[in-house]
């Protein structure tokens, strides 16, 4: 038998609440360096509805680098934001909610 959403109520195939809470997210990308020079781009303002750790493992296999999750931020190794926002945007989150500082 097919499981049922328990924040919507719908069938688990049907169920949108993943896509909802992409659209009505804020996000805020930018890089900081640290330790000894080392580049790293930080995302922020993507909520654990959104399935974090599935983006973050699309995000890392894309850029081909490393990468961590802190205190609700992805941490990717190296200077990925000329880039991001479209991979961002491909994987569902409008382009007007991310803002690249």
């Amino acid at each position: 038998m097919i499981g049922v959403c328990n924040q919507c109520g719908l069938p688990q195939d049907l169920c949108v609440c993943e896509t909802i809470a992409r659209e009505q997210q804020k996000i805020v990308v930018k890089v900081e360096k640290r330790k000894f020079g080392k580049k790293y781009t930080v995302v922020e303002g993507i909520t654990k509805e959104a399935n974090l750790e599935e983006i973050f493992k699309k995000l890392k296999s894309k850029f081909a680098c490393g990468g961590t999750i802190k205190n609700g931020q992805v941490e990717l190794q190296g200077d990925h934001l000329l880039r991001i926002k479209k991979v961002l945007v491909d994987l569902g989150f409008p382009g007007e909610a991310i803002e690249v500082v």
